[in-house]
């Protein structure tokens, strides 16, 4: 068994790969696994990533390698959610000017489902080429929705860096035109499945390449990354003149922007095929990525060590130890908010409905990446100091 490894299931098609303990896995997430180990297009393996839980067909932190098919579900319904890092040259933050920095981002970044009032410049959104169906429909929209956080786990974090300074996360997809995008994909491939003849398991329809669809899809899918990158690098001109206003003379550096909900044709193992990363950072050796904590935990800036048992992947955060309901209703909202109040963090929780993101609903980022140190080496380590969420 190959270092960083901790289990391997063997009773399906294809070898199950776990980078965390089998009785770590929920048996919603396991029983998905062994689904993608037993597709037919499937290939040499499943890597499941330390962060892993239950998602929608296909674990979230699972990898899926296939042949001649692309698989809408397996990169996910916010195609190329995923974060970015910037650094400040600053060295310290009083409590103060934090939160007047926070004050401004909040005014100037529309969090949750709350869109831009007027259309943002058009230079900002991606150029368009080739047949882009619902990317064109849904293009009018998209002006009003880039440079927006959206809700759930997504958020934009200020950080103390071990090496010293001040560092600027975000984490934001592709808000809701890679949702629609996605969706209208998965039920063509149902389609294309069902006129087939073809039995899949829920959530998992397939375009074969044979198909126009497969790269529509893909084209639609690219273009959905590019404005997931832009969005981010929207909001991270918001953060940076909310700074800027707050601190004049603050200067900026070393921009990384890492994916990790998309699918791409790679070589593993001699051969070509499609990568499907859902919930899963790319961590090809000496590539820069980020896999933060939660809003109570450390993050890291890590290197990859394009470990190839991961198809040179790694995970993309803490992952779920329990769902957002489950997390309303059993974290103690006091101890949590004192948790982080104790730590000196400006946090999000405000009242239950805020628990789904609590530190406590996450898994110890500590541990996780104990478990992946085959994958990645760690650059530097991020302090929390506050966090806007959506």
């Amino acid at each position: 068994m190959n270092a960083g490894v901790k289990a391997v299931i063997k009773t399906e098609k294809l070898p199950i790969k776990l980078w965390l303990d089998e009785d770590q896995m929920e048996e919603g997430a396991l029983e998905q696994a062994r689904n993608l180990a037993n597709l037919p297009f499937a290939y040499k393996h499943i890597a499941i990533m330390p962060d892993t839980h239950q998602g929608y067909g296909m674990p979230i932190g699972a990898v899926l390698a296939t042949r001649g098919v692309i698989v809408p579900n397996a990169v996910g319904v916010d195609i190329g959610c995923g974060m970015c890092s910037l650094r400040t040259n600053l060295k310290d933050i009083s409590t103060d000017d934090l939160k007047d920095v926070i004050k401004i981002i909040r005014e100037t970044v529309p969090v949750g489902f709350s869109h831009h009032e007027e259309p943002q410049d058009e230079a900002w959104m991606p150029e368009r080429k080739g047949e882009l169906p619902i990317v064109n429909q849904e293009y009018e929209s998209g002006l009003y929705q880039i440079g927006t956080l959206g809700s759930g786990n997504h958020f934009i974090e200020i950080q103390k860096g071990s090496d010293g300074y001040i560092w600027i996360m975000i984490h934001s997809g592709s808000r809701n035109i890679g949702f629609t995008v996605a969706n209208h994909y998965n039920d063509v491939a149902k389609r294309l499945n069902e006129e087939a003849g073809e039995e899949v398991s829920e959530g998992l329809a397939y375009i074969p390449e044979s198909s126009e669809y497969f790269d529509l899809y893909r084209r639609e899918m690219n273009y959905c990354l590019e404005f997931a990158l832009a969005n981010r690098k929207l909001m991270m001109e918001a953060a940076k003149a909310a700074f800027m206003e707050v601190l004049p003379g603050v200067e900026f550096a070393d921009f990384i922007n890492k994916p990790h909900n998309f699918a791409s044709e790679e070589e593993h193992f001699g051969e070509t095929v499609i990568v499907h990363r859902k919930g899963a950072t790319r961590a090809r050796k000496g590539e820069w990525g980020m896999i933060p904590g939660s809003q109570g935990t450390r993050s890291f800036l890590v290197k990859g060590k394009g470990e190839p048992e991961s198809f040179e992947s790694c995970s993309h955060g803490a992952g779920r130890i329990m769902s957002r309901s489950k997390a309303r209703k059993t974290l103690d909202l006091k101890e949590e908010v004192k948790a982080l109040k104790d730590r000196g963090i400006l946090h999000a929780i405000r009242n239950r409905k805020d628990l789904d993101e609590a530190p406590g609903s996450y898994k110890d980022i500590d541990e996780v990446m104990r478990n992946q140190v085959d994958l990645v080496e760690v650059q530097i380590e991020l302090q929390p100091l506050a966090v806007v969420k959506g």
